[in-house]
């Protein structure tokens, strides 16, 4: 009898957890980085931090076609060992998944910023001194809600909201389309805050054999600033283990601000050790204009950096 119950107590347990998951994720990212005109210090050496992160996402399997499903990811400093910013200051939610689409509740990125900028950041995950230092968001990832509708033919569609809560400066729209065509691939994003202050891009990327060539345009209105145009391209070539980058962006002058316009590139190798390890050095650089100040504490000054580190994905 005794054997019987606990047989049946361990299918039961089975059972359970056939129908939920949970998956424990991150990422360790450190360079060590020649850095110039980036803070006071006209030139420094430092271990910098990459958005390193440690996440737990999992789902349950309602029945019926339904999931719930969770994501909390933290952010933390990889050279230091502190938070960065707020504890779970990656996205943070909970939601449901149907065949009619997923909504989700919570910290959530803008899928506008998905869709286009981090999208044809390749070299290093738009993460770090050589980040997109042009893209222009409008909008808090902070009280959101999304929707995301099932994929037809290849194209998604993703709405989301952030209340305020009192705070009508925090208030923000987003929405954002992706479309997947076998080596195509186009995304669109707008977002705008309750100030008034939007931003809309589009993007594609293409694969080519070895070469994969990516792109977007901005244009970003802002409500003390006026109107900006952005642009930026990508390329990577892959030999065996190696991957070749080159990135440069370029922003317009505000339309209210003379001489607020920048250009950023970058140049990078990685190494893939395996599929989860790379090795990898890059040299990026921001010229800005003398009222510009992208990537810099200080106004007209033009910041570099040239870096080599390791970044291990679990």
């Amino acid at each position: 009898m005794k054997r019987t119950l606990i047989a049946l107590a361990c299918l039961a347990s089975t059972a359970a957890f056939a129908q939920s998951n949970v998956t424990i994720y991150g990422r360790l990212n450190t360079t060590v980085e020649y850095q110039k005109n980036i803070d006071s210090t006209d030139t420094k050496t430092v271990l910098q931090n990459n958005a390193s992160r440690l996440g737990f996402k999992g789902t349950e399997d309602l029945g019926g076609g339904i999931k719930a499903l969770f994501l909390l990811e933290h952010r933390f400093n990889s050279d230091t060992g502190t938070t960065t910013g707020d504890f779970w200051s990656g996205d943070a939610y909970v939601g449901l998944q149907t065949n009619y689409g997923t909504i989700r509740a919570g910290r959530i990125t803008s899928p506008a910023y998905y869709a286009t900028a981090d999208y044809v950041s390749m070299h290093n995950h738009d993460t770090g001194t050589s980040e997109d230092k042009l893209y222009v968001a409008a909008s808090s990832p902070k009280n959101t809600v999304a929707y995301l509708t099932p994929s037809f033919g290849g194209l998604t569609a993703e709405f989301a909201a952030s209340a305020g809560e009192g705070n009508d400066a925090a208030k923000s729209w987003q929405a954002a389309v992706n479309y997947d065509a076998g080596a195509l691939h186009l995304g669109a994003g707008y977002d705008e805050n309750d100030p008034g202050d939007k931003q809309f891009a589009i993007r594609a990327l293409y694969e080519m054999g070895a070469f994969t060539f990516g792109g977007y345009y901005q244009l970003a209105d802002s409500v003390d600033l006026g109107k900006r145009n952005s642009v930026r391209a990508s390329a990577m070539y892959t030999l065996g283990a190696s991957e070749f980058h080159v990135n440069v962006g370029w922003a317009d002058d505000w339309d209210d601000l003379s001489k607020s316009g920048a250009l950023q590139y970058t140049v990078g190798y990685n190494y893939n050790l395996s599929k989860r390890t790379k090795v990898y050095a890059f040299y990026t650089a921001v010229e800005n204009d003398s009222n510009a100040a992208y990537g810099t504490a200080f106004t007209g000054k033009d910041p570099s950096s040239f870096a080599v580190g390791v970044r291990h994905n679990f």
